[in-house]
């Protein structure tokens, strides 16, 4: 299939997948008559690329995403404790923001209920 094809097929501009072969993040097309001429495969690839975006891998992780396992595992463990990290911190902001709808203190920093729960927040989980 053409870029432009797979550009519609996958919602991603052509530009972007120019810019991922260009990077080694997508293998070299075939080519036919000077044009890219892409294999169905492509756009499986092209799905997990934007899925590590929205995972927040940069393209150096990414690139490391698609290594051979002993070496992109090392990537792939402190990646997922980033994301833990990331679960736990947005977890406190819906706690806080959920609260601050329903407080009716002025100052919320002043609120028993709140101040108890950023206490927790400072002690560090017992389960692992």
């Amino acid at each position: 299939m053409t870029i432009g094809r797979l550009a519609e097929i996958t919602k991603v501009p052509a530009s972007a997948i120019r810019y991922w072969e260009r990077h080694g993040l997508l293998p070299e097309p075939e080519r036919e008559s000077g044009q890219r001429r892409y294999p169905p495969e492509a756009a499986e690839r092209i799905t997990v690329l934007r899925k590590c975006q929205q995972a927040g891998l940069s393209l150096v992780e990414i690139g490391e995403f698609q290594q051979e396992q002993p070496r992109r595992e090392a990537m792939i463990r402190a990646k997922i404790t980033e994301i833990q990290q990331r679960m736990v911190d947005l977890e406190h902001a819906h706690q806080l923001l959920t609260h601050a709808l329903k407080c009716s203190e002025e100052d919320i920093v002043r609120c028993p209920k709140f101040r108890e729960q950023m206490a927790a927040w400072r002690t560090p989980d017992p389960t692992p």
